[in-house]
C-alpha cells in the first residue's frame, strides 16, 4: 500500500481490528520513509447475482432498489430502520449464498414477500398486491384470509419502535 502523504510504497501494519460486525478489517499503517500514519479499511469484494426480469432482460442487483421497494411498502408503519436494514442485509446473504452467476427476479420479490410477511403483515400485504398484481378486492381476501390463517403476529402487526 503506497503512503497518501508521501508516495512511497513501504508502509507497516502497526494495528488490525475487525470492524462492522466483523465484515471489515482497519488497519493503522505507518510509512516507513516520512513516519506519517493512516488508516485502511479491507472489505470482501463479494459479486452479487445478475438479475433476470420477466421479459429475459438482464441488470445487475441493486441493494438501493431492494431497500426502496422494502421502504415503499413500509411507508408509516411501525418497524424500526435496524429491522429494515437487517432484513435486508439477510436477502443479501441468501441471495449471495446460492453461489448462483444469475437470479430470476421473482426469486428476489418472494424472498421480499417473506421479509415483509416477519417485519409488518400490512406492509406485506401492499407489496403482494403490486407484485402480484392484484385486479381486485377479492383477491386482497383471499392473501389477508391466506395469512390470517398462518400461525404468527395478528395481521396488522409489526416490531413497535416507540
Amino acid at each position: 500500500m503506497h503512503c497518501p502523504f508521501c508516495g512511497a510504497h513501504d508502509t507497516r501494519v502497526t494495528d488490525s481490528r475487525l470492524v462492522a460486525e466483523g465484515d471489515q478489517v482497519r488497519r493503522r499503517r505507518q510509512c516507513s520513509s516520512c513516519g506519517e500514519r493512516f488508516t485502511t479499511y479491507e472489505t470482501a469484494e463479494l459479486v452479487m447475482p445478475r438479475v433476470v426480469k420477466a421479459d429475459g432482460s438482464r441488470e445487475a442487483f441493486s441493494e438501493p432498489k431492494l431497500r426502496a421497494g422494502m421502504l415503499r411498502a413500509l411507508e408509516k408503519r411501525p418497524v424500526s430502520a435496524e429491522a429494515i436494514e437487517a432484513a435486508v442485509e439477510r436477502i443479501r446473504q441468501q441471495l449471495r449464498a446460492r453461489g448462483e452467476r444469475e437470479i430470476q427476479a421473482r426469486v428476489i420479490g418472494e424472498a421480499v414477500m417473506q421479509a415483509l410477511k416477519g417485519l409488518d403483515q400490512v406492509a406485506f400485504i401492499r407489496f403482494a398486491s403490486v407484485y402480484r398484481r392484484f385486479q381486485d378486492i377479492d383477491e386482497f381476501r383471499a392473501e389477508i384470509d391466506r395469512l390470517s390463517q398462518e400461525p404468527g403476529p395478528a395481521l396488522g402487526g409489526g416490531e413497535d419502535e416507540r
